[in-house]
């Protein structure tokens, strides 16, 4: 069955970019924030929630990553833990977007007591239209959240670079489109999303997996199974710190081979910078 034949049905209309932002604005408001000069705060705010131990070694590797995807200076985004609990409402306030990232130890499927109140959280995101980019354990724990289904499942595995083939959606879609049909992309999973969430678009698919992104319709909200925070250079440091668990998978047999077998990421690695473009 083709990629098209698995979306949503209806999915084929197109997206309006302005009625994205317009639902982007209406969470942000119109008044800024107490005691903030509005030309410090001309450039968008990002809150980065987190799933990593405090001695994670990609722990800052992550934050280096969004913040070089997204084109920002680092003081335009913060950090949040959701091992220690969801954010503060005034946390959430001061952000006018929200990334969702990666996890080095944690499971969605696998969960812990720390689990149900960070998912209540990304259910708030999606019932206040809040701009939310989610990657990795980000799209499998938004997904479950709003009603997905998330399993284990090591044969459909992936890691390294994959190409990733749009549905009819995904190749009408502003941030999604303007690449191309079919573009390799950085990723590394064993848990999959086995069914979107009610209302979810499918945006493209894997030879191995189909849900690998996806957006709900009329809200600035959008996931990926792969990670567009991270280039080359990003996925061999992170490869390279896991090296005797994770390089094995990857069917090469050094991390110098691992690096000259990557193709170019830069289709997947502009979707951020557009995300904070024509959302923001």
């Amino acid at each position: 069955m083709r990629a098209d034949d698995l979306a949503t049905a209806g999915v084929v209309e197109s997206v309006d970019t302005e009625d994205l932002k317009s639902s982007a604005a209406r969470h942000a408001g119109s008044s800024p924030a107490p005691g903030i000069p509005t030309a410090i705060r001309s450039e968008p705010r990002f809150l980065l929630l987190q799933v990593r131990k405090p001695d994670d070694r990609m722990l800052d590797h992550e934050v280096e990553c969004f913040v070089n995807a997204l084109g920002i200076h680092e003081t335009g985004l913060t950090c949040w833990d959701l091992i220690a609990g969801p954010p503060p409402a005034g946390e959430l306030a001061r952000a006018d977007a929200v990334l969702i990232g990666g996890s080095g130890d944690f499971s969605v499927v696998r969960g812990g007591t720390w689990l149900e109140p960070a998912l209540d959280t990304m259910r708030g995101l999606h019932d206040r239209s809040v701009p939310t980019f989610a990657s990795c354990w980000g799209f499998q724990a938004l997904a479950k959240a709003l009603g997905g289904e998330v399993v284990t499942d090591h044969s459909r595995a992936e890691i390294g670079a994959v190409e990733l083939t749009l549905t009819e959606a995904g190749r009408r879609d502003p941030l999604f489109g303007a690449i191309g049909d079919s573009f390799p992309v950085l990723i590394g999973h064993e848990d999959i999303v086995e069914s979107l969430p009610p209302g979810a678009v499918l945006l493209g698919s894997t030879a191995t997996v189909v849900n690998q992104a996806f957006r709900f319709p009329g809200r600035p909200i959008y996931a990926t199974q792969f990670h567009p925070e991270l280039d080359r250079a990003g996925i061999v440091k992170r490869i390279s710190q896991y090296a005797e668990t994770y390089l094995p998978l990857t069917g090469t047999a050094t991390i110098e081979e691992f690096r000259d077998s990557l193709p170019d990421v830069r289709g997947a690695a502009s979707l951020l910078r557009r995300f904070r473009e024509k959302l923001l």
